[in-house]
């Protein structure tokens, strides 16, 4: 950094310091929602996100309203049809390509707030973790962000998860000291923030707030962690492998263990508001003695070849084995009442992808379970209608289902009628 650079209060690439870490400060001129109604009818979300997608012939029902024919994705789920709601035909009227798929929780614009971060919010502020982050296989892909328009990181490795739900004295007292410290170069950079604040214009000083905005959301959720850090963590009998599947063929492993201990954290009430991302690259997998002839990324990519959609259909029914025993879960394992968790907890299975084949992501097959919602149905929508829902308008109902009044979500305006 030059001299100029060093004592220019407008320079935009200036940094406040503190403690050895740099902050960027945000883009200044000079350099050139509500909260929730008492109480609701639920109390938790789940949102899982798949990175391919799911083969839309073999996943969406020809039958639209409730009897219909269970599909080669959906007949893992047979025992909760009556817990469930399958939609069609919802998307953002987002533009495609991977690098949009981490529109599926934000809307058509990738950085807005995400559907997690606003439940979180409003109702994971009572909890040791205001929303947890996880993925199974490598998270190639973003899912949750602030209202900043920061990603948030992804737990890969099931023991760390395991590590933070039930820590050792130990463990709470290495993480005591790691926040302290972070809190005491955050108090500096806040000082330094403040001092320049009095140096720039009135509209740096507007974008200054912004950003004196998400210190202090990192502000509160390290005072959250320290207070959490001397509460007695639950205990379990749960017992992880004695390693972490990580390899890339083991990701369907790694998806398991992550939904037993989101069951637990659910049950637990240390959080209440949860993401899971299942990713897919080149990992080939071995179902029930069978190895598959491609990596799952390369069966994707099908070309409409009928053994590559086999065998893509047999992956994408290894997600909906595993979705089904975390729904088996939820319905055993009971909250504070005694109410099993399903009652009370909205559970979404998605994905920002409606055909990877060809990189669309028009038409995001998507299921719903739990929440006390009217379940059972197919729900279909022509997305080719001018005046066709959006999957905005399934979000807003689900905000609403959790005491949030929100009227629209991203471009979307009202509550999806047809689901209540």
């Amino acid at each position: 950094m030059t001299r100029s650079q060093t004592h220019s209060p407008f320079d935009r690439r200036r940094f406040l310091k503190a403690a050895g870490i740099s902050i960027a400060l945000p883009m200044l001129e000079s350099a050139s929602a509500v909260a929730a109604t008492g109480a609701a009818a639920n109390k938790r979300l789940v949102c899982i996100g798949g990175f391919l997608g799911f083969h839309r012939p073999a996943i969406y029902p020809n039958k639209t309203g409730r009897g219909y024919e269970l599909t080669p994705i959906l007949k893992p789920l047979e025992r909760h049809r009556e817990d469930l709601t399958v939609f069609s035909g919802l998307d953002h009227r987002a533009a495609g390509g991977h690098q949009n798929w981490s529109n599926y929780l934000c809307g058509r614009k990738v950085g807005r707030i995400s559907l997690d971060q606003i439940v979180a919010a409003e109702i994971g502020q009572d909890t040791r973790f205001p929303s947890v982050q996880l993925t199974a296989g490598r998270p190639v892909q973003s899912m949750s962000f602030t209202r900043q328009g920061i990603a948030l990181p992804m737990t890969q490795r099931p023991s760390v998860f395991y590590s933070q739900l039930f820590a050792s004295p130990e463990d709470r007292a290495h993480t005591e000291y790691l926040l302290k410290s972070g809190k005491s170069a955050l108090d500096t950079v806040l000082d330094d923030a403040r001092r320049l604040q009095k140096q720039v214009s009135t509209a740096d000083k507007a974008k200054l707030d912004e950003y004196f905005d998400s210190l202090r959301d990192v502000e509160v959720r390290m005072k959250r962690q320290l207070n959490g850090v001397h509460e007695a963590p639950p205990t379990t009998d749960y017992k992880l492998p004695d390693y972490d599947p990580i390899a890339p063929n083991l990701m369907l492993e790694a998806e398991t263990l992550m939904y037993d201990l989101m069951a637990l954290a659910l049950e637990t009430d240390s959080s209440r508001v949860m993401t899971l991302f299942l990713g897919g690259l080149g990992q080939v997998f071995t179902i029930d003695g069978v190895t598959l002839q491609s990596g799952y990324h390369a069966l994707s990519h099908h070309g409409n070849d009928p053994d590559k959609i086999r065998d893509l259909v047999s992956v994408e029914s290894q997600h909906m084995v595993r979705f089904a025993r975390f729904l088996d879960q939820l319905k055993t394992k009971t909250d504070a009442e005694q109410r099993p968790l399903l009652d009370s907890t909205v559970v979404m299975m998605g994905t920002g992808m409606g055909d990877s084949s060809v990189h669309d992501n028009r038409d995001l097959p998507l299921v719903v379970a739990g929440g006390g919602f009217k379940h059972g149905r197919h729900l279909a929508t022509d997305p080719a209608k001018p005046d066709a829902p959006m999957m905005g308008n399934l979000f807003v109902s689900l905000l609403q289902s959790l005491g949030i009044e929100r009227h629209s979500f991203a471009d979307a305006q009202g509550a999806l009628s047809a689901f209540g």
